[in-house]
């Protein structure tokens, strides 16, 4: 091994070993996400200072073994000159490291960025989903409370379609989407039981031909049928109609308007903001909400599931 090449092989180890310690010593007290400029800097101050040190050593080891040079005529300009070759070598190892410093946080930081987003829409989601049952049970309850004086029958048969719908409500806690068809099923089942309450006073019709593949957030309908319930008159008088149909790939909810006299409460929109929530949530297609004299309606996008 010839004297030139050692000395290039250790030039080359001593920037490359030197490269990957200074970019781990910075990488755990200067970040380049929070600080890109105090690291961009402190990465080039320290590095070459450590290039120029290391290179001119090697130099002077070089010279004393490898040439006429002795202690009294050291050339100290020359010994100079001579790390300006080491140094460019040691720049390249600092653009190397630098680079890979930087994709490696930058990375790091993109997914712990997405892991929690994720978490955070996960966790209110959950806190969305979670406002439906108390709310949903607490309307049932007083229903049956009602019932309970007026007809021992009518009160029986709520409680069993109760059991199959809140039965629904617990089974769909942990599901983000919901079939169509599993969601008409369960309206049905509800407004079977509202029927059992308002008889004649309540008119529903459904209207939708296809449920194939098709999807939406569940309990959407359970609440925009409450609110309809809730806000309306429901009398022989003023029956309440409901009509939920599919087009193309919408579903389409509408109830008459008849709004109560002397409310217990007035509509916060409290349902409506949940579901408009749990839509931009779960895709880029929004909810559609308008309002005429006689008609209340609200279209719901049919989502699909990518394979």
């Amino acid at each position: 091994m010839g004297p030139d090449f050692l000395f290039s092989f250790l030039i080359t180890m001593a920037m490359s070993y030197g490269g990957s310690r200074i970019e781990w010593f910075l990488d755990k007290h200067i970040s380049w996400i929070h600080h890109p400029l105090k690291r961009l800097f402190a990465t080039i101050i320290i590095y070459m200072s450590y290039a120029f040190v290391a290179s001119f050593i090697l130099v002077f080891l070089y010279s004393m073994l490898y040439s006429d040079a002795t202690v009294e005529n050291i050339p100290w300009k020359a010994l100079v000159s001579y790390t300006f070759l080491p140094m460019g070598i040691g720049l390249g190892f600092m653009a190397l490291f630098t680079t890979r410093s930087w994709l490696m946080e930058w990375k790091k930081s993109a997914l712990e960025a997405e892991k929690l987003k994720n978490e955070k829409i996960s966790s209110l989601y959950q806190s969305l989903k979670d406002q439906l049952n108390p709310h949903f049970l607490f309307n049932s309850l007083n229903v049956l409370s009602n019932l309970v004086y007026e007809d021992a029958d009518k009160s029986a048969e709520f409680i069993q379609k109760l059991s199959k719908i809140y039965r629904y409500v617990l089974e769909v806690q942990n599901e983000e989407l919901i079939s169509l068809d599993r969601e008409l099923q369960f309206a049905q089942n509800y407004l079977d039981l509202q029927q059992v309450r308002f008889g004649d006073s309540l008119q529903v019709e459904i209207s939708v031909a296809h449920t194939d593949h098709v999807y939406l957030p569940p309990l959407s309908l359970q609440l925009l049928l409450e609110n309809a319930i809730k806000h309306n008159v429901a009398s022989n008088a003023h029956p309440l109609h409901i009509a939920i149909e599919r087009k193309d790939q919408e579903l389409w909810i509408s109830n008459s308007i008849k709004l109560k006299l002397n409310q217990e409460e007035e509509s916060t929109g409290v349902g409506l903001e949940n579901i408009r929530q749990r839509y931009l949530m779960l895709s880029n297609k929004v909810i559609h909400i308008s309002q005429n004299n006689d008609t209340f309606l609200v279209v719901l996008p049919l989502l699909e599931i990518k394979e």
